[in-house]
């Protein structure tokens, strides 16, 4: 197999995640032939894996020779599983001594919170490392996570990163507005910890101070919804459905503030969204957020704790300048560091790398 014709890439992933449309999209545009493999069931074009069984967990496990008969018939140059502990493992047991390379993507819970779960867990984790001859990671953080996993691991660190056709979306009025206007990009799961926002913020909602803006989406949506009302600030809340991502982008450009209580983090995508946008970021203080969380990018509080929250915010609704300086910085890191169509290039690098390495 050869790469003249344009890198032929076989993508192992949730068709309903919209990072995995993106991408597979963003390949297709750098002439990379792409066929997307997947047992969930979503929207965008793939090839439907059997879903084995009625356990969810044992499907990825039970799709390996699936994944091995598909790489025979299709003949890719490399084969892309994204999350680890799935379709990494799906990958590692269906293609012991194949033909072509896995580039495998680390997505951030895959190893920071599914190896904690077992010791099986951790050992489906560590065999999908041990079997990728490449990873990528978005943050020094999850990197070096996984080298404590399975310490040979090789690979390079690349943001998952902001599309250059949409920095024209950046807002071109940096003035706090009143009611300061938050978004919470992230759905409503256990891992985003979203009721700890809703539960620290409702002083400052009944006060009128700020308004905030959530996702109409998530398992803990209606145990949300129910506390919102319980506490009387449904009427300062808005919640959105999903969205175009123009439309999306736009959404939050109409914002001043990030926000984000995550538990668990690898540089979000959404921060970086945010950083683009010009909104101001504010985070809970987690290792995973650090590496683009300082000083000079955004605000960050101490994770759980209510009064840290509402002393960042109320700052902000006591300042007297707008915050340029900043925001700025953020526009500018994220066009040195993260425009999404850059980044994909040079994951493309890495895969053909990989097929023209002898010493794979």
């Amino acid at each position: 197999m050869g790469v003249s014709r344009g890198l032929r890439v076989l993508v192992l992933a949730d068709s309903r995640a919209y990072h995995t449309e993106r991408y597979v999209e963003a390949m297709a545009r750098q002439e990379c032939e792409v066929h997307l493999a997947s047992l969930e069931r979503g929207e965008v074009k793939h090839v439907p894996l059997p879903r084995r069984g009625p356990i969810r967990s044992l499907h990825y496990s039970l799709a390996g020779l699936d994944v091995r008969r598909l790489v025979a018939e299709l003949e890719p140059d490399v084969v892309n599983p994204h999350f680890a502990s799935g379709y990494g493992f799906t990958a590692a047991l269906g293609l012991v001594g194949t033909t072509p390379p896995i580039f495998l993507h680390l997505w951030g819970s895959d190893i920071l919170v599914v190896p904690e779960k077992s010791r099986l867990h951790r050992l489906k984790t560590q065999r999908a490392l041990a079997r990728a001859d490449a990873v990528t990671a978005d943050s020094r953080h999850l990197f070096n996570a996984a080298r404590r996993l399975y310490p040979s691991l090789r690979g390079e660190i690349i943001p998952w990163g902001f599309e250059r056709e949409f920095l024209d979306l950046h807002k071109s009025s940096y003035a706090l507005t009143v009611p300061l206007r938050l978004i919470v990009p992230r759905r409503h799961e256990p891992i985003y910890n979203n009721m700890f926002l809703l539960r620290a913020l409702a002083t400052l909602l009944n006060e009128g101070a700020i308004r905030l803006t959530v996702p109409n989406f998530g398992t803990l949506l209606e145990d949300f919804r129910r506390n919102a009302e319980s506490m009387g600030v449904n009427d300062h809340i808005a919640y959105y459905d999903p969205l175009p991502r123009a439309e999306f982008l736009q959404l939050m450009a109409e914002h001043d503030c990030y926000l984000s209580s995550a538990r668990s983090d690898s540089s979000p995508a959404s921060l970086i969204e945010a950083m683009a946008l010009g909104l101001v970021p504010i985070t809970a203080d987690i290792p995973g957020v650090r590496e683009w969380m300082t000083a000079e990018t955004g605000f960050v509080y101490e994770p759980y704790v209510g009064d840290s929250l509402r002393q960042v915010i109320r700052r902000l609704l006591t300042r007297a300048d707008d915050l340029a300086p900043l925001r700025r910085h953020n526009l500018e890191r994220v066009r040195q560091e993260a425009i999404f169509e850059d980044n994909i290039a040079s994951m493309i690098a890495i895969m053909q790398s990989l097929v023209t390495d002898p010493s794979r």
